[in-house]
């Protein structure tokens, strides 16, 4: 049986994250994930400064796609009449096949191909399907991680009031619009679509929407989204094609949540850790696997506490959430 004094579930950004700051204060650690990297990963790839401050990433040298986002276009659906702002702002794109890629390989760490299907707890050590043990174990495998469910999901059940749906795609369109804009309310929907243009002629489309709103909507997600993909393609903004999107669900950040139970940790949307404006992952997820890592190497307890909450600042943050 091989042994690493940390293993870590999940090979996204909080996994990567975490494994990067922790070879920065000399501990070696094993990524495990089921899927080969790089893998495709649907997702807006909306990162703050913050993100790229706290990764210590310069966008000319990173070596992908990276599109500065200087003003977004925000647009609400009232109950008599459309409003629309554009709004300035610095945030930035990238494309998760790449940058999930481009950090797990920049943290160093050994990547092992498993999905984990068995922990157990043997004199002080996690052992990972009778084939991995480590002493410290980090759970960074998102929603469905295995090491939430196998030690945080009888204790801290997640608050289905908090849960989102989603359904995105993401492709390559010569003629994609420059402008990054959001729509909100738009058919009724209880959150908001967004379109995301990217480096390289991509870009990325979706609709989110918290799930108990949605289960009283008249419309389903699928008849949202059709409504959704008919108006782009009407803009231009897309072309006429029949787009088949990819779904999955996420949580958006809870007031009380457990993180630590002796030496196994959790971190990213493992937790749920979603920003309460626009519901964005990565900020958290990169924080929360950083602060993890510190905390193996401290010994301090972990903690998910003053961790960033919004993806844009101050009255931005609060607008935006006036409109959800």
């Amino acid at each position: 049986m091989d042994s690493s004094d940390v293993v870590i579930v999940g090979g996204g950004p909080a996994g990567s994250a975490c494994a990067w700051r922790l070879a920065s204060h000399g501990i070696s650690s094993v990524v495990l994930d089921s899927q080969d990297f790089p893998r495709t990963k649907l997702c807006a790839g909306w990162i703050t400064p913050k993100v790229l401050d706290d990764l210590k990433i310069v966008p000319p040298a990173y070596p992908h796609g990276i599109v500065r986002l200087d003003k977004i276009r925000v647009e609400y659906c009232g109950r008599r009449r459309k409003y629309a702002w554009t709004i300035p702002t610095r945030q930035y794109s990238i494309r998760r096949y790449e940058f999930d890629w481009w950090l797990l390989r920049r943290s160093g760490a050994k990547v092992r191909k498993q999905r984990v299907a068995r922990i157990r707890v043997e004199a002080g050590e996690y052992v990972l399907d009778d084939l991995l043990r480590c002493r410290f174990l980090v759970g960074a495998g998102g929603t469905l991680c295995p090491v939430r469910r196998f030690f945080f999901e009888e204790s801290h059940p997640r608050a289905h009031e908090l849960q989102v749906c989603a359904l995105e795609d993401e492709f390559a369109f010569a003629g994609r619009d420059g402008l990054c804009r959001l729509w909100f309310k738009e058919d009724g929907l209880p959150g908001y679509s967004w379109y995301v243009p990217k480096a390289d002629g991509w870009v990325n489309i979706g609709i989110g929407a918290l799930a108990e709103p949605l289960q009283k909507s008249t419309l389903s997600l699928r008849e949202l989204w059709r409504s959704f993909t008919t108006k782009l393609s009407a803009l231009g903004l897309i072309d006429g094609r029949d787009r088949q999107p990819g779904g999955y669900t996420y949580y958006l950040r809870s007031p009380k949540t457990a993180v630590q139970s002796g030496n196994c940790f959790i971190a990213g949307d493992a937790v749920g850790l979603a920003t309460s404006d626009l519901g964005e992952g990565i900020g958290p997820a990169i924080e929360s696997g950083l602060r993890v890592a510190d905390a193996i190497q401290s010994g301090a307890p972990y903690s998910v506490d003053r961790m960033t909450r919004h993806s844009w600042p101050g009255f931005l943050s609060g607008f935006v959430r006036s409109l959800i």
